[in-house]
């Protein structure tokens, strides 16, 4: 049975706290103030608070830079735990940008669309991906290029770590740091989450937004387990392919090791 009188009050004060620090986010954009990156971070954990979402981290991001993560991807939930924990900029597909809400969101966390199909845009969006990783910022990728049913790892395709390549100084031994970071919804009010509960975990495409926002709601307090892996460094020559089998091998073993309840904690 789901606290409407909770939820109303919640939601209303994450429209009331959107509705203040859009503003502010617009002009940290328009300068490129330093806030741009840590404001999103306020916004994400609200919301998960509002959602009754508790995210538990186990390990640490890693402090070297240039750091791409390379993350597991089975919902729009993903955003909100992966921005709560860090200050991150995501990589996405264009068609996100044109999506009801998620892409505004999108667009104010500074998001950097992607469009595959477009290789004379390839360059530019490989720049900007060069000049952001350089500066700092902690690029999210999701390489699975879909969203899964947060079963299972899906194959990871090697053609979206050329990000990671991308990002590589052009001159010198310069070398970039890939973070495989694992995504598990784990318990549902405190109990293992079972088949029942298991389709708020992904985000199926025939399944509209608010359907399933009404599902997580309904489904009551609801914890994610989030794994920073092992960092990969990706120099120039190194195979991507290699890369891409690593990064894989480390989503998939710490997914199942959370989803079957044999995960050590370190």
């Amino acid at each position: 049975m789901i606290n409407w009188v909770r939820v109303t009050v919640l939601l209303s004060l994450l429209v009331f706290l959107t509705a203040l620090l859009v503003p502010v986010q617009l002009l940290a954009l328009k300068f490129d103030w330093p806030l741009r990156r840590r404001l999103p971070r306020l916004w994400h954990r609200f919301a998960l608070y509002a959602l009754a979402i508790r995210v538990i981290p186990h390990g640490t991001l890693d402090r070297r830079r240039p750091l791409m993560v390379a993350a597991n991807h089975a919902s729009w939930k993903d955003i909100l735990v992966l921005g709560s924990l860090a200050d991150v900029a995501f990589i996405a597909k264009t068609e996100v940008a044109g999506w009801p809400v998620f892409g505004a969101l999108a667009r104010l966390q500074k998001t950097i669309f992607v469009v595959r199909e477009e290789k004379r845009r390839t360059g530019e969006q490989v720049n900007e991906i060069a000049a952001r990783m350089a500066d700092g910022e902690i690029i999210v990728l999701f390489p699975e290029g879909t969203t899964s049913d947060g079963n299972r790892i899906l194959g990871l395709k090697s053609s979206l770590f050329g990000a990671a390549a991308a990002a590589l100084p052009k001159e010198g031994d310069g070398v970039v740091h890939v973070q495989p970071v694992a995504i598990a919804y784990t318990r549902v009010q405190g109990l293992p989450l079972g088949r029942y509960h298991r389709p708020i975990a992904g985000w199926p495409g025939d399944v509209g937004l608010l359907p399933h926002l009404i599902g997580v709601l309904r489904a009551g307090a609801l914890d994610v387990d989030v794994t920073f892996g092992e960092t990969i460094d990706f120099r120039r020559g190194d195979s991507r392919k290699a890369l891409t089998l690593q990064t894989e091998s480390q989503l998939r073993g710490m997914l199942l090791a959370h989803l079957r309840g044999r995960f050590k904690r370190r």
